[in-house]
């Protein structure tokens, strides 16, 4: 038995005769934007698509990062990065940080009555607008790369739809959310001569005005889908159901 995908799995499944409230994570909604069948077979049948190995280098800059922009919190100062892209705002000091971090247990949370889902999903950061005091949706990405860092490659769509999300969430937690989020985007750098026991990164603010009136319309689809006994249609760009439709061909 692999220690690394054993399903089918027993938890988060939807039970259409439950009354009780069903919780999805905004990774769930991804998976169901980016392949219907695959979020059916994932929530209806605990038959979830195998996952890829961490990137532990990721993490790492994840936590750096939220360490640093913490001490500037606890100053309530703007970091030197912020100033540097003029950006009037500290990062957001609030009692619940560390619950909306949580993206495993807990993240930020709403109950869509209509639907009877629960949405949540578990952020990086918040920085407060020094003006305004609207709340703007922090993410942090790392990479490396030898082209400029940007937001323009297709698959990063999925980037700003989850950034959609959170704004969603944090407006229906009664918060002012600014349209504008920031992605702080760290790149390797593979360009020294030499490794010399460090990697070195570029670090860089890019903004992204968000819209998330889809995010409610998502949820009823989901819904719809939950409820129907019907297998949903594959995305024809969906590898995992390519693999599965070539598999079938071959043990017929």
């Amino acid at each position: 038995m692999s220690k690394y995908y054993n399903p089918p799995k027993t938890r988060g499944i939807f039970n259409p005769e439950s009354k009780e409230p069903f919780t999805l994570s905004r990774t769930g909604v991804e998976l169901f934007t980016s392949c219907p069948r695959c979020f059916y077979f994932d929530k209806k049948f605990g038959v979830a698509r195998p996952p890829g190995f961490p990137f532990s280098l990721n993490s790492a800059v994840d936590a750096l990062l939220k360490k640093e922009f913490d001490i500037h919190r606890a100053k309530g100062s703007r970091h030197p990065l912020v100033e540097t892209y003029g950006i009037d705002a500290v990062p957001f000091a609030h009692e619940k940080l560390e619950e909306w971090r949580d993206s495993l247990r807990r993240g930020i949370c709403y109950f869509h009555e209509p639907t009877n889902i629960i949405l949540r999903g578990g952020i990086d950061d918040i920085w407060k607008n020094s003006k305004t005091g609207e709340l703007h949706i922090v993410d942090y990405k790392a990479t490396a790369k030898s082209t400029e860092v940007t937001l323009d490659a297709e698959w990063q769509i999925s980037y700003k739809r989850q950034m959609e999300v959170y704004q969603w969430l944090f407006r229906h937690n009664d918060f002012k959310v600014s349209d504008i989020a920031y992605f702080v985007y760290v790149n390797g750098r593979a360009d020294k001569e030499a490794f010399d026991g460090k990697l070195e990164f570029d670090v860089k603010i890019i903004p992204y005005k968000g819209n998330a009136d889809w995010v409610a319309e998502s949820l009823f689809d989901i819904q719809k889908c939950l409820l129907s006994d019907k297998l949903p249609k594959a995305s024809e760009d969906c590898d995992y159901c390519a693999y599965r439709r070539a598999v079938d061909q071959v043990e017929k």
